[in-house]
């Protein structure tokens, strides 16, 4: 992709081509680096977990347990310009257009948003662009990067690209084609036959494709996280990196306007369900046969699976908050099979007592108990 971006560079006539291609070039490095750096990480823990596992030796599996991914979504991108009374009411002096686009990433997760011409006529940039990263965690850190490039300040290809194609469009169709065919392979081979010997192609047709055509700088930046998160719209600071006196410079106000939401699996997906016996109290005796989905904030518990697939109301819904406490009834060490929880609601203490047909449903109760009050104490 890469190589292709640069191809197609090399080879764009019209400044809007040229624009957008140099646009794909830039996302495309930065992916890469992501990827890179993803790379690395991944590495480094898996080295990290290899020397913790010998040192500590077995590890049990609640020191195993880790926050639950979930989805993070970026739209409504505002970003303000302050324009000069003299520039925007006016209307005096050098029209100053530019090109800008967001990058917008996310651990390897990286993405772009449309093209932006902006001038003195806009008083906002924006994007109206929706994000979406998936697989997120509760610890992510969203960067948005804003780029900008100075329209008509760049040079459009090769001159002897140019040349190549008014000769292809001057002698014919047929003949054009065969002799645009034999530049284009001396310009890729850096040669051209001549009695057996090798000769550097003129310079023309081996421009350096890294200072070809428009180039974005990055004008500003800030990174978003999970404590940015809200229902509406929120005011974010942005850090400049470019003075006034940049060709490329857009009078910003220093800071962004968007939604940003985030939606964890564990509240939309079911962690565990089947069947239980449920008793509210410690009288274990008095259990109510109940077929439980967990799910959101709270156990749901149906009179049967048929009244889960027809949506009806749950018969019973046990809370489960980040201070919720999950334990195994000792009643029997050698096979337990009930699973105690105690929790609030409303200002009021509860306990309940979920059993289960076998032990080791009991034990994967409790491992997904223990992991859905992990993930309500990270959400808080």
């Amino acid at each position: 992709m890469q190589e292709g971006a640069r191809k197609l560079l090399a080879a764009c006539s019209q400044r809007e081509q040229a624009l957008e291609a140099s646009k794909s070039l830039r996302t495309c490095n930065a992916r890469i680096l992501a990827l890179l750096s993803q790379l690395q990480r991944m590495r480094r823990a898996q080295i990290l977990q290899r020397v913790g596992r010998r040192s500590d030796g077995w590890r049990g599996p609640s020191e195993d347990i880790v926050p639950c991914t979930g989805k993070v979504a970026l739209s409504d991108l505002r970003i303000p310009l302050m324009w000069k009374d003299s520039e925007y009411f006016k209307n005096k002096g050098e029209l100053h257009r530019c090109a800008v686009f967001c990058l917008l990433q996310c651990g390897r997760e990286l993405y772009d948003t449309d093209l932006m011409m902006v001038d003195r006529t806009l008083t906002d940039i924006c994007f109206e662009d929706t994000i979406i990263f998936s697989e997120v965690g509760p610890e992510f850190q969203l960067r948005v990067e804003l780029y900008s490039c100075v329209v008509g300040d760049f040079s459009l290809g090769p001159l002897g690209t140019r040349r190549v194609s008014c000769l292809g469009g001057s002698v014919g169709c047929s003949s054009g084609k065969k002799i645009r065919a034999a530049f284009e392979l001396a310009a890729v081979c850096g040669s051209l036959p001549s009695g057996g010997a090798v000769r550097p192609a003129p310079p023309p047709f081996c421009p350096d494709l890294s200072i070809l055509g428009p180039k974005y700088d990055l004008l500003a930046h800030t990174t978003l996280t999970i404590e940015d998160v809200q229902e509406g719209f929120k005011t974010h600071d942005l850090s400049l990196s470019a003075a006034e006196n940049s060709p490329f410079w857009l009078p910003l106000y220093g800071n962004m306007c968007c939604r940003l939401v985030a939606q964890p699996l564990c509240m939309i997906q079911p962690a565990i369900s089947g069947q239980l016996k449920v008793k509210l109290g410690e009288n274990l005796n008095c259990s109510e046969s109940v077929y439980g989905i967990l799910r959101g904030q709270g156990l749901l518990c149906y009179q049967n699976r048929e009244g889960l697939e027809s949506e009806d109301k749950p018969v019973l819904v046990v809370p489960i908050k980040k201070d919720t406490v999950v334990c195994v009834v000792e009643r029997d060490a050698v096979n337990p099979r009930s699973v105690y929880i105690s929790t609030q609601c409303e200002g009021q203490d509860l306990a309940y007592t979920l059993t289960t047909q076998e032990p080791e449903d009991a034990r994967r109760w409790t491992e997904a108990l223990r992991q859905h009050v992990f993930n309500m104490s990270m959400l808080a």
